[in-house]
């Protein structure tokens, strides 16, 4: 199954980061959100990704360019100007960039993948959000559901702090978890066939395709109530940063020997 990553916008709300970079290239404990949300997939299996560039798209380009060269240790003979590799901690990925427009909105990025994502059940999310979802489990949800598409619903921590009143006394809960309901937290399955859904470039995907596609009954919703988290502030990225210093990371299900192991899983992609 292939990956599709919205990595066009301008993260107008992190104005602070999306200036000098694209918003997916924004750093998480020395390393891209964009990264984070690759291993995630990459935890499920998936080493195919597809990803939609737009605004400084070439700085995502060269990231990935100069990848190999980064993850490696080599040695470099300056006389002959050759590189030998020592070894490498490469995921074994194969990753497809693609220029979908400055100003094109969600969908009409989705639609100008349509050749590169094929006739074969895919998955996509945004390049902004992290989380502990198992993609495998949303896969074989979709499969049982038999609808167009999936959207991985999640439960946000509210903004502000929960007042519990009994008559005069109140007892206090800090941004409880799910105070605002279940939302839309990316990480879609869907057929390809979700992509007639869209009418062009000025289509944003979260409007009259997903309104049209419920209308249709055939959009259906895997609740997960575990983490997940967008990227959205710059308050966002510094808590982001800290959960990752701390070791404290949900979403880091991967197993590399730095941190915390991921499940083993009994599902397949």
């Amino acid at each position: 199954m292939k990956a599709v990553i919205l990595a066009g916008g301008r993260g107008t709300r992190i104005s602070e980061e999306s200036q000098s970079r694209p918003k997916p290239m924004v750093e998480i404990g020395g390393r891209p959100i964009l990264w984070h949300i690759m291993k995630i997939y990459g935890e499920a299996g998936v080493t195919e990704f597809i990803i939609l560039l737009g605004y400084k798209g070439y700085m995502i380009k060269e990231y990935f360019a100069n990848y190999f060269l980064h993850m490696s240790d080599v040695t470099i003979d300056l006389a002959t100007d050759t590189t030998k590799t020592l070894s490498s901690k490469t995921e074994p990925w194969t990753v497809t960039l693609l220029d979908t427009g400055a100003s094109t909105m969600t969908g009409g990025r989705l639609l100008r993948a349509k050749e590169h994502i094929g006739d074969d059940v895919f998955s996509f999310t945004y390049g902004d959000g992290v989380t502990d979802v198992d993609i495998r489990r949303v896969a074989e949800f979709h499969r049982e559901s038999g609808s167009i598409a999936t959207v991985t619903a999640v439960q946000p921590p509210g903004r502000y702090g929960a007042l519990l009143m009994e008559e005069d006394r109140v007892q206090f809960e800090e941004k409880p978890r799910g105070s605002s309901g279940w939302v839309n937290g990316g990480f879609f399955v869907a057929h390809p066939s979700v992509l007639d859904y869209i009418d062009g470039d000025d289509t944003v995907f979260e409007g009259a395709p997903l309104e049209r596609l419920s209308s249709d009954g055939e959009l259906s919703a895997y609740q997960h109530p575990g983490f997940w988290r967008g990227m959205d502030t710059l308050w966002d990225k510094i808590y982001l940063n800290e959960l990752w210093d701390n070791d404290k990371a949900p979403w880091k299900i991967w197993n590399d020997g730095l941190g915390c192991e991921g499940d083993d899983h009994e599902y397949s992609l």
